[in-house]
């Protein structure tokens, strides 16, 4: 489970002189004396504490958890009690007294096992303790104190005078689009995550007061049942998922927090309207978009076929009617208005009628709700629900929009009748859903890479052109897809003497085609290209869409109902960005296929293949200025762009502060819509409860909204050109380090020797390839396993390797002037703080000590040593240099909440990491012709899995 994804200090209240205070949340620790704010030990805590004040002694209190170690303190006992019966000895391993790497190997496995578990057990901890400091917040000060929520955004925006009109406009084209993926990143297994909401829970229930001593315990008997159940599940997947347990994993987050969280956003953002703009009748959209990738991704994945984005198409809407259903039913339950009571209005009699006698069953329903008009109208929907997916004889809505227009008629007879309130509770976020949700949960994108979609189209033109087919990225073969969509042309394919590959592909559009002509509107998104290289990518793609029936005219005179997107993955692919994008926008039957989509053209940002090709600052600086490239490109075209961004959990990936990061966004680029990855164990950190759901939900909408509003007229945010001068110096120097090292002979090797990157493979943690293509070198390899590795072996170059160097050679070439810049960036520029920020982080968690280790796997002594010593000076003068730019703060004293969960857990994780570095030279002794000894690659693989746990991230 990861960290909470946006980390803020926040400090309990303190008395002075007799009077309550509250310092609030603090984001720049510089100003903070340690002593001043020193957190008094909890009296709790203190009777829970044994002879060596060890945590861990028996808590026999009935009064609520209050205190953050409190429930700490109660995990650990009970983990500990559960372990002592099945393994004792291990008390020492898990209070990190006792190392790993010197147990018996018939403890091996029980000691990751237990450390395992109580990793999971104190990211629980940390997760209610979170959500516990957000409701003491507003407790104590108002919604207003949390920062990043609806209600600081709009409080801050009342305060610096924004009017109401520009509130509403925002809101109107507000767009905001979390986007769930199945990249291989959970090493979690979905019944393992189940347990973690039950116990997540139960420790919730035990906040409560109302308990008696008996009842307390049985809660206390239940936590210690779930811990038990964790000890005996077992973290490891028996068996790699399919694509289609990845699509019920993915609708799982939806059934249990998404689908009753959207409209607790909206509300949020009314009640902070109301509050803040109280003259004005400002109205909220429902501005939520949610899409996914789970059965859809095909990149490189050949797991994912047309009939499984068939079945995930199907699976989507059967989930959002099942939710509506469900959500009917209990309308049928609680809309117990009378007619005998109160007067019905005509109006509603009407539709009552028409209502009933669409259901087919009016005379059922009205004998079974006599005289309760409500309930029959409710009775008369579920019907036609039910057979919306085949189980009733009734008429099926056609559309979503049906469904809501009786929603409609819901919530306007109980406001005639004086139950606004009831309206309020229980019609009206149902009608938000389907508003947001429709009948497909999310949209589904497909992707592609274009290297296949290239080999499909000449294939293809083979078909018709013989031998005459101009080869990819000629000037040859862009004219001839630009000829072939000019004129329309469409031949007829024999598929049998197709490739399988190719006839895959047809197959594909045609489920997209069917999708796009049926009654579930909107459930395809986009066709996303990855590693798009030229205009002539995208070119294809829409040739291939036209070939399979999607064009409105046969002379090319049309539109087709694509919604192409190209994903700029690489640095040169970034550079290159707006220049393929003006030639895309200069093919006519492009532009006018954009306005079937509002215009809008959307750009995909690759935050992981940037960063594996450049390193961390080369990647954010030239992501920075491909969104402003092509934000006043589209100025010029009169297009409206949005980004979506491909982050990944790891800040080496994009998974910086999700409020943080899309603050530092460039000014005007956000624009009232965004999509933003959720990936792999992202996906569950933040949606497997419901607060935290809730949460992060908001924050991510109230930053996109935020940005809209605010983002020109910020001064952080202003295009500064001795900045960016800078700031393209240091990209130069810090790439140049970057690839010195990649580059540096038998990198590979210790790459491949000096990590568990191979043996990840045997880790069943998603449906999809580590490699795109199969072959051995980088470039081949995916960014998550390239992170995944690096982050194994506390290396983690992947978050600041090149960044010492280039800040160093800066100082070097300008002196003093150039230390002061730098120091004026950070305290001036919110993109170079964030920078700067993360690289702090990345760099306390980073241990050479450990590297070492690892580095003593590389069978060539000489290349091991080599390139430790290059990277090891590079972490020192990195180290050295963040402090110069930040004012000379200790490693991450800015962020001491991040500090405190990771020094929590960091004496078991070298313990940890030195176990795996045996581990991996026992399963590597053997060679090819014997079996790897099965207790060892067992203990490897839940070695991985702690320290991905510990770190709160895998890739």
């Amino acid at each position: 489970m990861a960290l909470p994804t946006i980390i803020w200090l926040v400090l309990p209240p303190t008395r002075t002189n007799g009077k309550s205070t509250h310092p609030g949340v603090f984001k720049n620790m510089k100003s903070l004396s340690a002593s001043r704010w020193r957190i008094p030990a909890c009296p709790l805590v203190r009777r829970a504490r044994d002879n060596t004040g060890r945590m861990g002694a028996a808590l026999n209190d009935s009064r609520p958890i209050s205190c953050h170690d409190d429930v700490r303190s109660l995990l650990f006992r009970l983990l500990t009690s559960v372990v002592s019966e099945r393994e004792p000895g291990l008390g020492d391993v898990l209070t990190g007294r006792a190392s790993l790497d010197t147990l018996a190997d018939a403890q091996r496995i029980p000691a990751l096992q237990a450390t395992g578990i109580w990793f999971q057990l104190v990211a629980i901890a940390n997760e209610l303790l979170a959500m516990r400091s957000r409701r003491e917040l507003e407790q104590m000060g108002g919604a207003d104190e949390v920062v990043g929520s609806f209600a600081n955004v709009i409080g801050e925006m009342k305060a610096a005078g924004y009017p109401a009109e520009e509130i509403q406009t925002t809101l109107d084209t507000l767009s905001v689009g979390p986007t769930m993926t199945a990249h291989p990143t959970e090493a979690k297994r979905v019944t393992v995550l189940e347990i973690h909401r039950r116990i997540y829970r139960k420790l919730t229930e035990l906040e409560q007061e109302r308990w008696a001593p008996r009842e307390h315990q049985q809660l206390i008997d239940d936590l210690q049942s779930e811990i038990e159940l964790l000890w005996m599940s077992g973290e490891l997947r028996l068996e790699r998922p399919s694509v289609e347990s990845e699509i019920a994993w993915g609708l799982h987050f939806f059934r249990e927090v998404i689908f009753e969280a959207t409209p607790k956003i909206y509300d949020a953002v009314e009640e902070a309207l109301a509050r803040h703009y109280p003259k004005y009748d400002l109205k909220v959209p429902s501005f939520m978009r949610y899409a996914s990738w789970i059965g859809g991704d095909r990149d490189g994945n050949p797991n994912v076929s047309a009939s499984t984005t068939a079945h995930a198409l199907k699976e989507t809407r059967q989930a959002i009617i099942g939710w509506y259903i469900q959500q009917v039913r209990r309308l049928i339950t609680v809309l117990s208005v009378s007619a005998n009571v109160v007067d019905i209005p005509e109006d509603f009699n009407k539709a009552l009628a028409q209502a009933l006698h669409r259901s087919g069953a009016a005379r059922e329903i009205v004998v079974r709700n006599p005289g309760e008009p409500l309930r029959q109208f409710a009775a008369a929907m579920l019907d036609r629900l039910r057979a919306t997916i085949g189980e009733a004889s009734a008429r099926p809505y056609a559309r979503a929009e049906l469904f809501k227009a009786d929603l409609r008629h819901l919530e306007t007879v109980l406001a005639k009748l004086g139950g606004n309130l009831v309206a309020r509770r229980f019609v009206r976020p149902l009608r938000q859903q389907v508003e947001t949700f429709g009948f497909r949960t999310v949209a589904l994108d497909i992707r592609q890479n274009s290297t296949v979609v290239n080999r499909v189209l000449a294939e293809l033109f083979r078909l018709t052109d013989g031998d005459r087919v101009p080869e990819p990225d000629t000037p040859q073969w862009g004219l001839r897809i630009r000829s072939a969509l000019s004129s329309g042309e469409r031949p007829s394919i024999d598929r049998a003497v197709l490739s399988a590959e190719a006839c895959e592909l047809l197959d594909l559009f045609d489920v997209i085609r069917e999708a796009a002509s049926g009654p579930n509107g909107g459930a395809v998104g986009a066709f996303i290209l990855s590693m798009t290289r030229s205009c002539d990518d995208l070119l294809a793609v829409y040739l291939l869409g036209q070939y399979c029936g999607m064009a409105t005219a046969l002379d090319g005179s049309g539109t087709i109902g694509l919604r192409v997107v190209p994903l700029f993955e690489t640095i040169a692919d970034l550079r290159a960005a707006a220049d393929i994008l003006d030639r895309l926008l200069a093919v006519s039957i492009v532009r006018r296929s954009l306005s079937d989509f509002s215009n809008r053209q959307e750009i995909m940002l690759g935050y992981s293949d940037s960063n594996k090709d450049g390193g961390f600052l080369a990647s954010n600086w030239e992501l920075n200025k491909a969104q402003r490239r092509i934000h006043a490109l589209g100025q010029k075209r009169k297009i409206k762009i949005s980004f979506f961004h491909g982050r990944g959990g790891s800040v080496s990936r994009g998974g910086a502060p999700t409020g943080r990061a899309i603050a530092a966004q460039p000014a005007g680029t956000v624009g009232g819509a965004m999509r933003v990855t959720e990936q792999g164990e992202v996906v569950s950190s933040k949606f497997a409860n419901r607060g935290t759901g809730r949460y992060q939900l908001e924050i991510f909408a109230a930053s996109v909204f935020a940005h809209s509003v605010k983002s020109a007229n910020e001064p952080e945010l202003r295009d500064i050109p001795e900045f960016n001068e800078a700031l393209e110096a240091l990209t130069g120097m810090s790439q140049a380090s970057y690839s010195s090292l990649i580059n540096e002979p038998g990198f590979i090797d210790y790459f491949h020797q000096a990590s568990p990157v191979e043996e990840l493979s045997l880790l069943k943690i998603g449906s999809r390839p580590a490699r795109r293509f199969g072959a051995r070198d980088i470039s081949d390899l995916r960014a998550i396993p390239w992170v995944f590795a690096w982050s194994q072996n506390r290396h983690l170059l992947t978050n600041w390797y090149g960044i010492g160097s280039a800040l160093k050679s800066f100082v070097n070439v300008r002196g003093n002037a150039g230390l002061e810049l730098l120091r004026q960036m950070f305290e001036r520029s919110r993109f170079f703080r964030l920078i700067v920020d993360e690289v702090d982080k990345g760099i306390y968690q980073t241990d050479m000590e450990i590297g070492q280790l690892y580095a003593s796997l590389v069978q060539d002594r000489e290349v091991g040593e080599r390139i430790y010593r290059k990277i090891a000076a590079e972490y020192l003068l990195t180290r050295n240099m963040i402090a110069e730019v930040n004012g000379g703060l200790k490693v991450s004293q800015r962020f001491p909440v991040f500090k405190q969960h990771f020094d929590r857990t960091r004496p078991q994780m070298d313990s940890i990491h030195r176990l795996q570095v045996q581990l991996l030279r026992e399963v590597r002794a053997q060679d090819g012709s014997t079996a790897k000894p099965k207790r060892a690659v067992n203990a490897l693989l839940l070695s991985i899995n702690c320290i991905s746990t510990g770190l709160g991230w895998t890739g």
